[in-house]
């Protein structure tokens, strides 16, 4: 009976090990699997940034977000968007929009660290997220590759982003596809369609006064689309309008 007993437990330990084994090899096996597909994804962006430093994006994970909004009520929907190159951008506009979304811009390798303690410390302060410390490279990341969800995860992918878009173009070129795909109102994208909606020019003509116009407009596009005279807006313009000689640009 001993040896019954004796057999039993030898085998029942034999069979954890096993299990136990399997167990440890489906883990790995599963890991390893993981870890190939966020290897192979983070090529697969690497290989748009590369692309990109030399070749204009034609669409943006964003922007193809905003046309899908907008066929939802109308199937014929299409984007309001001309590429212009960044000589066709007017002195003004680039440093408008500098000094709007990211004074610091030639200084920073992606990310404004001053910018984004003081969001944070303003955010616990109201309980909210109501202020961003995003530099325009992080803004780019964001509008070409990801969605409008926000969580850790998407934090964490746009910062790998920034890296590899400071890591391979220049200032300029950064700030070149920025100006052209950035929302600008209703199914309105890029510096050349905005001026053309709101003032009817083209982008290397803007003034002063329009540019700031426009880069008041960027923090909410689609509401000052439709509030063109929101005292808040023209608020900001002037703003920006009395910061204008202190942004330097690529």
């Amino acid at each position: 009976m001993r040896k019954k007993n004796g057999s039993a437990r030898k085998t029942t330990r034999k069979n954890k090990r096993q299990s136990g084994s399997t167990s440890s090899r489906w883990f790995w096996r599963l890991f390893l699997w993981i870890t190939y597909a966020v290897v192979l994804y983070q090529s697969w962006l690497l290989f748009h940034v590369l692309y990109w430093k030399h070749n204009d994006p034609k669409n943006t994970a964003f922007m193809q977000s905003q046309l899908e909004n907008l066929r939802e009520s109308n199937p014929n929907a299409i984007l309001n968007q001309q590429w212009v190159s960044y000589r066709q951008i007017s002195y003004e506009m680039k440093r408008a929009i500098i000094v709007a979304e990211d004074s610091k811009f030639l200084q920073h390798q992606g990310f404004d660290y001053e910018s984004i303690r003081n969001a944070l410390k303003r955010n616990l302060e109201q309980g909210s997220i109501t202020v961003g410390g995003s530099t325009i490279t992080q803004q780019l990341a964001k509008n070409l590759f990801l969605s409008e969800k926000k969580s850790i995860l998407r934090k964490i992918q746009e910062a790998i982003i920034t890296v590899m878009l400071e890591t391979v173009m220049s200032k300029q070129r950064i700030l070149e596809i920025y100006l052209n795909v950035i929302e600008w109102g209703n199914g309105v994208f890029g510096v050349e369609a905005a001026a053309q909606h709101y003032f009817g020019r083209s982008a290397v003509s803007l003034t002063a006064e329009q540019a700031t116009y426009l880069a008041a407009m960027v923090t909410n596009p689609r509401y000052y689309d439709t509030h063109r005279q929101s005292q808040h807006l023209l608020k900001k313009r002037d703003i920006l309008l009395n910061r204008l000689h202190s942004a330097k640009i690529p």
